[in-house]
């Protein structure tokens, strides 16, 4: 079974991030001298790199031999995070441990020294779906939290993330991806793939992915699966379900005329 493209050229360093720079670079700088926070907050829409981001820091405040601020992504602990077996890396989904008694049995583990890294580092997905017992329960722990621990956590929805625990933590925001930047990273992987492309058509999937760049991947892995070698505009139209602009601007001349039995005819066709 082939990888996902979104698993295999999932970013490995901070400097790999896509349209995420001012995140980037803070991060690196604060790695770099050693001002790395006991809690981060990463918010924004779903694709953008969030919980990439926070793997890597988990990565850069545990690397064996870090480089300006980068993990060099090739020591034991580095592997560690990449293969999934990191110890002291401990990733939960709030989805579906929302309750007290998850965010409890965190808070009476977390006092624990870490197995083999230097921080043990908590990764909380999807923050916001915690109950108001759970966040209760976490705040008291982001308040006075160990000195070998690290939390970071990551929402889609901001706002429903009490001002007390956000105030608590480092606050990055995650923008939506520029079209742009989604088709420079695409054609940069397609070419990797050795695939042939049309850059039109890989533009038309940038802008269907709506900034999210997990989504542009997924939705190339499609035309992929569906076209193998080649990869031309109108197979990229068929798959994907996107129309011509042109198809959009005949219905409309055609509603503006007032000629409603061949605005039925159009929609028909189409």
């Amino acid at each position: 079974m082939s990888e996902a493209l979104y698993r295999k050229w999932r970013p490995g360093t901070l400097s790999e991030l896509v349209g995420q720079n001012h995140v980037a670079h803070t991060l690196q700088q604060a790695v770099l001298t050693d001002r790395v926070s006991h809690a981060y907050m990463f918010c924004g829409p779903r694709g953008t790199g969030k919980t990439s981001t926070a793997r890597i820091l988990a990565k850069a405040v545990n690397c064996l031999s870090p480089s300006d601020g980068e993990p060099d992504d090739s020591c034991h602990m580095c592997l560690a995070v990449n293969e999934g077996r990191a110890i002291d890396l401990i990733e939960i989904d709030a989805a579906s441990n929302r309750r007290i008694a998850d965010i409890r049995d965190l808070t009476e583990k977390i006092h624990y020294s870490p197995a083999e890294a230097k921080f043990k580092v908590y990764i909380i997905d999807e923050v916001h779906m915690l109950t108001r017992e759970a966040f209760n329960a976490l705040l008291k722990t982001l308040e006075e939290p160990p000195v070998h621990v690290i939390f970071i956590m990551a929402t889609t929805d901001a706002h429903k993330v009490p001002t007390t625990i956000l105030s608590r933590t480092q606050r990055f925001d995650f923008k939506p991806i520029s079209i742009n930047d989604i088709s420079d990273y695409l054609i940069q992987i397609l070419k990797a793939e050795n695939i042939k492309y049309d850059a039109e058509g890989i533009r038309l999937i940038a802008q269907k992915a709506a900034g999210s760049l997990r989504d542009a991947l997924s939705l190339l892995d499609q035309v992929i699966a569906y076209s193998s070698d080649s990869l031309d505009i109108e197979t990229m139209r068929d798959v994907l379900g996107i129309i011509k602009e042109n198809i959009y601007l005949n219905i409309i001349k055609t509603i503006e005329k007032k000629d409603n039995k061949n605005v039925v005819y159009q929609l028909n066709q189409l």
